[in-house]
């Protein structure tokens, strides 16, 4: 797989059961606007939330209705049995890449440890041809992957341990990856950059002497003595980022509250923002 692999979300429904419509309508419209493979059942589509009978039913879903060679689908649990069914399950339908995350309720395990689950994993899936990738997540796992114990997997099963998702948002360890691993593919996501500090919204301690300055310099008074806007260098877009802050999209849904749209997408990547076929599942006033 190569290109951008977009997560995607799981809906469902008020009493937890997974959506097979709105599922599949999303996933195929991020298949037709750009994405060139998608991963399911990450941590966006939220398959630690479903048991294993509920996972393969999505992956049913999946299988059937889009195109299996762009897909990838998330298989780790901390139970080593399930994670194997669920494996072989994928292999079943088609699937040719399996993102596994590693054992994490008993934390942090040994890097042997490790590499026996991994090998355990590898032997039960005996000739199935579906390869594996790592899914380091530390922030969800409590730990990183040990570059030492990819590279061990690696060099005992190349075709098995092909590749890794890193979404720890450590470029040091991406670069130790790429040093070690230089030809399994890569799947990483954007780093978070350093936030620039917030602008002050209070006005500022003047000077002694010196005129008072309105808060939001991008409204001023005017003789008659209501605000106006008075247009500057900036855009109008921007005078509106600096004097109202911005929020977060809501994502309930008055009659479906358990809609499972990321609360933590952003504006300019979520299903309200981009015309997704997610946005029909929402309250009218939340589609604008």
């Amino acid at each position: 797989m190569q290109g951008i692999i977009a997560a995607v979300p799981t809906p469902v429904d008020d009493t937890g059961r997974p959506l097979r419509e709105p599922f599949l309508d999303h996933a195929r419209w991020a298949l037709g606007n750009g994405c060139d493979g998608l991963n399911i059942l990450g941590s966006t589509g939220e398959a630690t939330s479903f048991d294993a009978a509920a996972r393969g039913r999505i992956m049913e879903w999946a299988a059937e209705g889009l195109d299996r060679a762009r897909l990838m689908v998330g298989t780790g649990t901390p139970s080593l049995a399930e994670t194997v069914a669920l494996t072989e399950r994928a292999d079943d339908l088609g699937y040719g890449v399996a993102l596994v995350l590693p054992p994490f309720y008993y934390t942090p395990p040994s890097a042997d440890g490790l590499v026996r689950w991994y090998e355990a994993l590898h032997r039960a899936l005996g000739n199935r041809p579906i390869r594996i990738y790592f899914y380091n997540f530390p922030a969800m796992t409590g730990f990183p992957v040990p570059v030492e114990v990819m590279a061990r997997l690696h060099a005992h099963a190349p075709e098995r341990f092909a590749g890794i998702k890193d979404s720890s948002n450590d470029l040091e360890y991406c670069r130790a990856v790429r040093a070690a691993l230089p030809s399994t593919a890569k799947c990483v996501r954007q780093p978070t950059l350093p936030k620039k500090p917030a602008r002050s919204m209070t006005r500022p301690r003047p000077l002694a002497g010196a005129p008072l300055q309105p808060a939001c310099p991008a409204i001023t008074k005017m003789s008659t003595g209501k605000p106006s806007v008075k247009r500057s260098r900036k855009t109008a877009a921007s005078s509106t980022r600096t004097c109202r802050p911005k929020t977060a999209p809501s994502t309930a849904n008055a009659s479906n509250p358990h809609l499972s749209i990321k609360r933590y997408w952003s504006r300019r990547t979520s299903p309200t923002a981009l015309n997704s076929p997610l946005k029909r599942y929402l309250p009218r006033s939340k589609r604008a």
